[in-house]
């Protein structure tokens, strides 16, 4: 496959600096023109985000030959994210707590209205991971449905006899090799589509600047992200004997790729591919624990959901209890876990909560346009907590030599 070379690398730094000159110049028919490419590499991406999710969970599992070795993995995987997405959501709450931007802020008489929410319930939001058609999930792009099928199709595929389960393994291997092929060549785009990604944000932002009563809120937010970004994820990679930095640099192409798209689940292919050529890991575990991870692990969104929660509930004179307060970081860390990785995931997902708790929701309108600047950092760190969780898991199974490496690429 196809590498993210220091010279790719070049090109996208090259891209972004022209499209930033571009943004400046503020010319309508070249802001049309970036608003098209980044539309169509948003949507090539998502056209191979979900297969690849498919294909991935299901060829890593079939291989694995029984039920408990994919147990063991996705346990792995699943402890370290419940631990990071906990740590997030924490630091959230203490910065909320010192920062206090509830009271410290007044808001402006006219405010805009809030996009309308949806009034249900979270028990219905987690019914709808199961879909009563089995192509649903891959027309409407549903993360968690597509991820749903694969692992119980992958639990009846193991339960077979071996001869039939060899066949559809082979079969699984192909498609996905077909799918990163393509996603190979949709890669090579990424220094145009930055340079379109790059133009429309500093168009957006010089028609919709911060407003300054928004300020300590994008102050909470940033702080919790930068430390979760920074300080948790290098900490945790550093106690296991791993470079923070040479993972940073391995990364950074998808990274790139999450920032501009705004999208988790979009920079799961360039996310993949730099994993394994630019930092060695396992195929099979990069194939497991990316598409997992992309799915379930949400730092950034935690941090979000539980900082927003919590400031337009005080905003609207709802008072919170030292246990009351503990008791979200739970909340918030199991919200984002049944986060998708799609652009405003979080946002609308912090307004659905706040309408099931008859908190009026007026206020999320004042955010949206902060909120345009808060996605594109959430994605990048969503992204790098992923990786960070996928290399040291990769570590820990090579140690123990458990899963050998034996798939195809």
């Amino acid at each position: 496959m196809p590498r993210l070379t220091f010279h790719s690398g070049a090109w996208v730094l090259i891209a972004a600096c022209a499209g930033g000159i571009c943004g400046l110049l503020d010319i309508s028919t070249i802001n049309g023109l970036a608003e098209g490419i980044g539309e169509l590499f948003i949507r090539l991406l998502k056209l191979v985000s979900t297969p690849i999710i498919f294909f991935s969970v299901l060829s890593t599992l079939c291989g694995m030959g029984n039920l408990n070795r994919a147990g063991r993995l996705g346990g792995r995987v699943i402890r370290y994210t419940l631990l990071t997405t906990m740590i997030a959501a924490t630091i959230a709450l203490g910065l909320l707590l010192i920062i206090d931007p509830a009271d410290s802020m007044s808001l402006s008489q006219g405010m805009p209205a809030a996009l309308e929410q949806p009034r249900t319930g979270y028990w219905q939001y987690v019914l709808e991971i199961v879909p009563s058609n089995i192509m649903q999930p891959f027309l409407e792009g549903q993360v968690i449905s597509v991820l749903f099928l694969a692992l119980i199709l992958s639990m009846a595929i193991l339960a077979i006899p071996e001869q039939r389960r060899t066949r559809l393994q082979t079969l699984f291997e192909d498609l996905f090799a077909a799918i990163m092929k393509l996603t190979a060549g949709i890669l090579k785009l990424l220094p145009v589509a930055v340079w379109a990604f790059m133009t429309t944000f500093v168009v957006s932002l010089q028609q919709e600047p911060i407003s300054h009563q928004l300020l300590l809120y994008f102050l909470c937010i940033l702080l919790a992200n930068l430390i979760q970004a920074t300080v948790v994820l290098p900490l945790l990679l550093t106690t296991k004997g791993i470079s923070p930095w040479q993972t940073f640099k391995g990364m950074l192409p998808a990274l790139t790729v999450a920032f501009f798209a705004k999208s988790s689940a979009a920079a799961l292919p360039a996310a993949m591919e730099a994993a394994q050529n630019q930092l060695g890991i396992s195929s099979r575990v990069a194939r497991f624990s990316f598409p997992l991870c992309t799915t379930i692990n949400m730092n950034a969104c935690a941090g979000f959901i539980l900082i927003t929660v919590l400031f337009v509930s005080m905003l609207n004179g709802v008072s919170f209890s030292g246990i009351e307060l503990a008791a979200w970081i739970v909340i918030a860390t199991i919200a984002a876990i049944g986060n998708a990785g799609v652009p405003m995931g979080c946002f609308l997902l912090a307004s659905t909560l706040l309408a099931t708790m008859n908190v009026p929701i007026e206020l999320m309108g004042v955010i949206l346009p902060v909120y345009a600047l808060i996605d594109m950092l959430e994605s990048a760190i969503n992204v790098w907590s992923d990786a960070c969780v996928t290399v040291i898991v990769d570590r820990e199974v090579s140690a123990e030599n458990d899963i050998p490496d034996t798939a195809p690429l």
